[in-house]
């Protein structure tokens, strides 16, 4: 069975930058592909960030392309998201997902394993 642990969320104020952390145990991380999504309160799960197997292939949600980026450390286990020029719409649970079936994905359903995400604020 495979734990993911997301860690890094907080407050921040408009226009800093935070870093996600995302550690994976028990099982090949190599082998999965990973996601961050993030959900505000009273909306949906949304996709923010994916990448592949060992980080060549990154993809993003086009509201945060240029302001997010994913990276992933397989000798750790590790992926993250980093996050510059916040803004008070980046306000949201962060959860890392993986997969073991899809590169990419940006659907809920196309991933496996979830953490029970990381609060971030930000404050104007």
């Amino acid at each position: 069975q495979v734990q993911l642990v997301e860690s890094g969320g907080g407050a921040v104020q408009a226009g800093g930058s935070l870093r996600l952390s995302c550690k994976a145990s028990g099982g090949t991380f190599s082998r999965a592909a990973m996601g961050w999504f993030r959900q505000a309160p009273g909306k949906e799960r949304d996709f923010v960030a994916a990448i592949g197997l060992i980080g060549t292939n990154t993809f993003y949600a086009d509201p945060v392309k240029g302001r997010f980026t994913i990276s992933r450390d397989n000798a750790k286990n590790t992926v993250y998201l980093r996050i510059d020029k916040m803004k008070s719409e980046d306000t949201a649970v962060y959860y890392c997902a993986a997969s073991y079936a899809v590169v990419g994905g940006r659907n809920v359903f196309e991933y496996d394993y979830w953490g029970q995400g990381t609060q971030v604020t930000v404050s104007s």
